[in-house]
This record gives structure tokens, sequence and C-alpha cells, in this order.
């Protein structure tokens, strides 16, 4: 039996950092906590300079994990040991069109903020373009 987990990231903005992530993972905002119809009024009692401490972004099909941002007070100050791998491209059989939807995909999150770093191809008929996020974590799509 799989274990569930999250993936957590550092940021300065998460209400910022999750908009982007919804964008590149076609994901949605989570939902507010039992008893609360929105997050307006779950967030009611919460002090407002408060309120961008925390977000989180779901898969809407239930299957992708839980991205959860968590304000810090420090930026980002080194390389990703670990990043995310966006496959938009996924299940498409011809290279050509698979790197199309690809590149698309990138210059969409380009425009919402992100950054490109490099177009690869390895020996093995892969063909990726790495990105940074709005806050600098890097991650791949494909």
């Amino acid at each position: 039996m799989s274990i569930s987990f999250q993936v957590t990231m550092d940021a300065t903005d998460p209400g910022a950092l999750a908009e982007f992530w919804k964008l590149a993972l076609g994901y949605r905002s989570d939902d507010p906590p039992p008893g609360f119809a929105n997050w307006e009024e779950a967030l009611a009692d919460v002090p407002e300079e408060h309120r961008n401490d925390a977000n989180a972004v779901i898969d809407p099909d239930g299957v992708g994990p839980r991205l959860f941002f968590l304000k810090v007070p420090e930026g980002k100050n080194a390389k990703n040991r670990v990043h995310l791998d966006v496959g938009i491209g996924k299940g498409i059989a011809d290279p050509d069109a698979r790197f199309a939807k690809a590149r698309a995909h990138a210059d969409a999150l380009i425009i919402a903020g992100g950054t490109e770093v490099e177009e690869r191809r390895d020996n093995w008929g892969g063909h990726w373009i790495t990105l940074l996020d709005p806050e600098g974590n890097e991650f791949c799509v494909q």
C-alpha cells in the first residue's frame, strides 16, 4: 500500500506561486476546511498580514499530489535538489508533436512569470525545456 504525500515549496508569496502552479499543472485551488463555504469565510478571523502565509493546489482528478506553498522569511539561495517534471506531452507518440506541445506550454508559463533556462535533448530522444517559476524554483516541461 502506498503512502500519500504532498509536495511543499517554501515561498515569499504563496498565493502568487499557487496561481502559477495551477496553470503549470492544470490544478485548482484546494477546498476550504470543512465547515466553511469558501476561503474568505475560513480566513475571516485570520489577521490580514497572515492570510497569505500558506496556500495549496490540488489535482482536480485526485491523482497527482497536493502542492503546498509555505511562506518563509528567506529567499531561495541554491539550486533545487528535487524538481518537478511537467509532462504536458506525455502520451504523444510523434516526438515533434510532443515537443511542440511542451514548447507551447513553456511559452504560456513564461508569459505567466516563469523564466526559461535552457532547452535540452538527450541521446535517447528526450527533449525538454528547463524553466524557473516566479520564485526561482527549477522545473522541466517535456
